[in-house]
């Protein structure tokens, strides 16, 4: 059943599958919400640093963690387990595909670029942080919710601890912008 949204200009049919990626994926909204004001808030170091060639490669860590991580859950069925746990529809298989591969490319092509001090550039690493960390302990909550095995779980740990490293490499490869107030 798709549900109907009246818009000034009409009426317009969302379909259940659109509906259900979007609310079951709306917690990476917060994610990247998070990112986006670090981005914003804390000025890059230079580029060329030991500590950004730090960062590249627990960020190059992690994104293998990860890949690692989305073939756990595509063999596990996640996309089908995490919308029926939230009494949506499945997921289809080729988004739960396009949307990891869309985020590898987007991690590697900031890692490659990390040379640049850039906040556009540390947006997508700092949104591999923080959503690593997340994955660290949202699959064993969802597991402990099933009460057994749920899609991700055996790889989630190391997601996580290579997530929180990459949050405290960043968080010294940052530093808070002038227009930030100084922590005290």
């Amino acid at each position: 059943m798709a549900d109907r949204v009246e818009t000034r200009s009409g009426t317009f049919v969302v379909s259940e599958a659109v509906r259900s990626i979007l609310l079951g994926t709306s917690g990476l909204g917060i994610v990247a919400i998070a990112a986006l004001l670090l981005s914003a808030s804390r000025a890059p170091c230079a580029g060329a640093s030991a500590q950004a060639r730090r960062v590249g490669r627990i960020a190059a860590v992690a994104v293998a963690a990860h890949g690692i991580h989305f073939i756990e859950e595509w063999r596990a069925a996640f996309g089908v387990r995490f919308p029926e746990l939230l009494r949506l529809t499945p997921w289809p298989g080729s988004f739960l595909v396009a949307f990891n591969v869309f985020w590898i490319v987007v991690w590697i092509a900031a890692i490659v670029l990390l040379r640049v001090p850039s906040r556009v550039v540390l947006f997508p690493i700092w949104f591999l942080a923080i959503a690593s960390a997340v994955n660290g302990v949202a699959h064993p909550l969802l597991s402990l919710a099933v009460g057994g095995y749920f899609p991700g779980l055996w790889s989630s740990p190391v997601v996580g601890v290579v997530g929180i490293a990459l949050l405290l490499a960043l968080g010294a490869l940052t530093r808070p912008s002038a227009t930030t107030p100084p922590s005290r």
